[in-house]
């Protein structure tokens, strides 16, 4: 059995500056040496871990489905990966996006 210490992880003086302050800036820019495990784990994690993870599936699924997407630039995607938690790219994937016909009624509001 693997047991993670989290605590000891999110507020290591090491890899965090100041680690007993809240401050969501820290994880906006990509810093070596840095990372976050958002929902925690054992019995304190995040009850809304579970739901969080159904509900970004059914966004994207919804946000494939009402929209049409195409690349920004006709070049190749860079797949080089970046050093975050959530292995995000080196360099972000821009797409331009249109309701497809038959969705218009649906955004109006907007």
């Amino acid at each position: 059995m693997l047991l993670v210490n989290l605590l000891a992880i999110h507020r290591d003086p090491e890899i965090w500056d100041d680690p007993e302050k809240f401050k969501p800036k820290r994880h906006e820019a990509s810093r070596e040496g840095e990372f976050m495990l958002p929902f925690g784990a054992g019995r304190r994690k995040c009850p809304g871990g579970g739901i969080s993870t159904r509900v970004l599936g059914l966004a994207l699924g919804t946000m494939i489905h009402a929209f049409e997407w195409e690349r920004v630039s006709h070049e190749l995607v860079d797949m080089t990966h970046g050093t975050r938690f959530s292995i995000p790219k080196a360099k972000p994937l821009e797409a331009l996006c249109k309701p497809r016909e038959g969705m218009n009624h649906y955004f109006a509001w907007v």
